[in-house]
């Protein structure tokens, strides 16, 4: 049995998993804090909550840059105070246990990899939609990293440079599902900004401002899909993250790269586009996966 503990923005989730991926229990606790030695202190009593005898490996998935050969966490996303901290080992050291971590967006590639929607397809893009856009670069059938571990960070690519002000829109804030979820609700008075539910009622609906702001939205990410299917040409492009569940989002990204080759015939790219599907629970299978893959190069060094 293994342990795989998915640090989150608001919950740390964990679970107990075999090693065909199977979830035989989970749970999770509000992550909610600022200090490094409260974080540690969650990590180490969601550990000790479990019987160590029986478990053969922790996996973890973490924001922030991850050295996964080290273990060393950089910058740590949501938690800036996990910069230049090897959690990993500092878990290994505690309780003589092997001890694996890994990028959440990366993680979330991972189990579409291992068990979801991209396994049979050799190249292949995955695309997580939430406050950024996170994901992975699948090259011939392995998670492509970049010799300076930042292959799939597309949240940072920009376009519509101002050479004046030298400053332009980005990726991950055009196509943030969370701002455009947010901006949506504030034009309809919803009292909670995070509505996705409510908000998506409006775009079936065919509320005509909720559409012109989810059209847009599906237009941006549309052309970034072009753009990699140009730069990568992989043979399919996965799209996960909590509004993936919509199949309204699917039906609109055709309809956008439709729009943008219709209106732009030079294109002749015909990317295809999938919806993941592992959505919750990602990164549990994807960190899983990630610990087998890593203790399989060890043995082969």
């Amino acid at each position: 049995m293994y342990l795989v503990i998915d640090i989150g923005g608001t919950f740390v989730k964990y679970a107990l998993m075999n090693a065909a991926g199977t979830i035989v229990t989970k749970g999770r606790r509000p992550t909610s804090t600022t200090n490094l030695t409260k974080f540690k202190n969650k990590i180490y009593s969601i550990i000790e909550d479990h019987d160590l005898s029986g478990i053969k490996g922790i996996a973890i998935s973490c924001p922030g840059t991850i050295d996964v050969d080290t273990g060393m966490i950089y910058y740590g996303g949501s938690f800036p105070f996990l910069h230049e901290v090897n959690l990993a080992k500092e878990i290994e050291d505690k309780y003589g246990i092997d001890v694996r971590i890994e990028n959440d967006g990366k993680c979330a590639a991972l189990a579409e990899l291992w068990l979801g929607s991209v396994k049979e397809a050799k190249d292949s893009v995955v695309l997580i939609l939430g406050s950024g856009v996170g994901g992975g670069i699948i090259i011939d059938g392995k998670l492509h990293r970049g010799v300076n571990l930042s292959a799939g960070e597309v949240s940072y690519c920009m376009n519509n440079i101002n050479p004046a002000s030298k400053t332009g829109q980005f990726f991950g804030l055009d196509c943030s599902a969370v701002e455009m979820v947010r901006r949506i609700a504030a034009i309809k008075n919803l009292e909670d900004p995070t509505d996705g539910e409510k908000v998506f009622e409006y775009i079936k609906q065919n509320d005509e401002e909720a559409t012109t702001i989810f059209n847009e939205y599906c237009i941006y990410l549309a052309t970034q899909i072009l753009n990699l299917q140009y730069i990568l040409d992989p043979e399919l492009f996965a799209i996960g993250g909590g509004i993936s569940a919509q199949p309204i989002l699917l039906e609109r990204i055709q309809w956008a790269l439709a729009e943008l080759k219709k209106t732009n015939p030079m294109h002749v790219a015909s990317p295809k586009v999938v919806a993941c599907e592992f959505r919750n629970d990602a990164n549990l299978y994807g960190a899983l996966y990630h610990f087998f893959v890593s203790k399989e190069k060890l043995v082969v060094k």
